[in-house]
């Protein structure tokens, strides 16, 4: 396990049940509006200022992701999806990764697919009992409560690159690490 997540570069994420807690909120006029945590979104931008990859894979359509993906920087986005897996073969390529380092989160049977073809398949805490029976990691989170958060922090763990996140906002983290003055810029995954 630990050797398939410290190979991760391309992070994977389906938005219903994982980048939110699942609930879809129409209004009168049929325009849908989604919650996302802010925890989610740091894990995120700290993935990607360390270099690594983020695609979102999901079967709805909306406004309300496209504009919270912008805002991260995000720059892969499958909306609408019908076929998960094609999806993930898309994103790996376009992103120059093969298939064994790519991490998949995901919460229910849509995503079986793409989580049993990735290298290191992830569950939110609340997901389907099969999704998490598949995963080689499930978060103590519930999906749109962290569980993002709490997966970029596994990885970077594993990774041993976890001071370098807290070096972003805790200089004296690195020192403390044992990293020299000069070399607190993070390196790419």
């Amino acid at each position: 396990m630990t050797a398939r997540a410290a190979s991760v570069r391309l992070l994977c994420l389906d938005v219903d049940g994982v980048l939110t807690d699942g609930t879809v909120q129409l209004d009168d006029l049929g325009h849908e509006t989604k919650r996302f945590n802010a925890k989610d979104g740091l894990g995120i931008s700290l993935w990607r200022r360390l270099g690594g990859e983020v695609a979102v894979i999901t079967g709805r359509a909306g406004l309300a992701v496209r504009h919270r993906l912008e805002e991260l920087g995000v720059r892969h986005l499958y909306s609408g999806s019908h076929d998960k897996l094609k999806d993930l073969h898309a994103a790996a390529e376009a992103c120059g990764v093969p298939l064994s380092a790519v991490a998949f989160v995901g919460d229910d049977l849509p995503d079986l697919p793409a989580m049993r073809a990735c290298g290191y398949p992830v569950s939110v805490h609340d997901a389907a009992a099969e999704v998490r029976a598949a995963a080689a990691f499930v978060t103590a989170a519930s999906g749109g409560h962290g569980a993002v958060r709490e997966t970029v922090e596994h990885l970077l763990r594993t990774q041993d690159r976890w001071n370098e996140a807290l070096a972003m906002f805790d200089p004296s983290a690195s020192r403390a690490s044992g990293a020299r003055d000069g070399d607190e810029r993070p390196r790419s995954l």
